[in-house]
């Protein structure tokens, strides 16, 4: 085939859950967060992994991705959405038994009047400045919001990559001032957060990145493999040029390889002259810019030329990958594109599609 395989371990992201689980209390529940199709690994089958984990809560971005997790797990585990109620969403949260995350005195407002008794959660803005109620407006509406029993009350970290970061106790302290003594279950860690300790943890976890391998936490079991299929070898004289705009020139003779995945793919422009693929262990050099379908790659040192060469896999990981670009494992993962040959690897399903 002409197209790149990803391979994507679903044994892996339970281990991975399961590990960042076994990091808080008990008494404290641990959920998976699944927005953007799982980190663009494909929710269906993500959120099933989980599931069958011990995962029974979810959270997604927005109602529609909602939607589609319902459709995977059937009634039962809870489903947040971290957008809250947004205009038009009501049928779709309720029918679908769907939890909003309220973060504003409108959200609030609209909940109440349209589904009341419907669950819902809170979110609180504790110094991020993105989405929740800020403190004020959560001390006039709290008394209101508290009595209809919200399922859970949550804030989100900022710097929580980042362990010595002096918002990271501020958050906690406001976290804190806001919310102790209400009665309701909180959450204010997402993976950075679990591995701050767990002063951080309180009644829930809501593990992300971690899950699919990336980075803060450097014990994740590594999920995803790439690679990319050899369409043709060209050998390159001393002299000549490769790809648009001149972007490689060979100062001595070189054989070329190309292969078919590019920025259409979700391989940025960045890794031009910059990336590495891998043949096994041996490194194979991006040589000339990263086009919308193909990369050409220095293949000179091979004795053999493989089928495929590896992208992702055993040698370099996403956030190997994000340093190249000067980016995150979160962007690398969320651009992996459609056209790849997805396959779910399993102990008992290796190599299914």
């Amino acid at each position: 085939m002409a197209t790149a395989t990803l391979t994507i371990d679903l044994d892996a992201i339970a281990a991975n859950w399961r590990a960042l689980d076994r990091m808080s209390d008990p008494t404290t529940q641990t959920a998976a967060v699944v927005k953007a199709d799982a980190y663009g690994l494909g929710a269906k089958r993500v959120v099933r992994a989980l599931a069958e984990a011990g995962a029974r809560r979810f959270f997604v971005a927005v109602a529609e991705e909602g939607a589609a997790v319902r459709q995977a797990l059937g009634p039962g585990p809870q489903i947040c959405v971290l957008s809250g109620h947004m205009a038009g969403d009501t049928e779709m949260v309720h029918d679908l038994d769907l939890t909003p995350m309220l973060n504003s005195v409108e959200q609030i407002t609209r909940h109440l009047e349209s589904l009341p008794g419907h669950p819902f959660g809170v979110q609180l803005d504790t110094g991020m400045n993105r989405l929740g109620l800020e403190a004020p407006e959560w001390e006039a509406v709290a008394a209101l919001v508290l009595e209809q029993g919200p399922e859970l009350v949550m804030s989100h970290l900022a710097c929580a990559d980042e362990p010595g970061h002096p918002l990271n106790e501020a958050q906690l302290a406001e976290f804190h001032a806001m919310t102790d003594g209400i009665g309701v279950p909180r959450s204010l860690a997402a993976t950075g957060g679990i591995l701050l300790g767990a002063d951080y943890h309180f009644e829930l976890t809501r593990p992300g990145v971690g899950l699919y391998g990336g980075r803060p936490w450097e014990s994740a079991q590594p999920v995803v493999a790439l690679a990319l299929p050899v369409i043709q070898i060209r050998e390159v004289a001393a002299g000549e040029v490769v790809g648009y705009s001149c972007g490689y020139t060979a100062e001595e003779p070189r054989l070329i390889a190309t292969v078919a995945a590019g920025y259409a793919d979700g391989l940025t422009r960045r890794y031009s002259n910059a990336a590495t693929l891998w043949d096994g262990e041996v490194p194979c050099p991006i040589v000339g810019r990263v086009s919308m379908d193909l990369i050409t790659v220095d293949v000179s040192h091979l004795r053999d030329i493989p089928r495929t060469l590896d992208l992702l896999g055993p040698m370099q990981g996403v956030d190997d990958l994000a340093d190249i670009a000067g980016t995150i494992g979160y962007e690398v993962l969320t651009s992996l594109g459609h056209r790849y040959t997805r396959r779910y690897a399993t102990t008992t399903t290796r190599g299914q599609v």
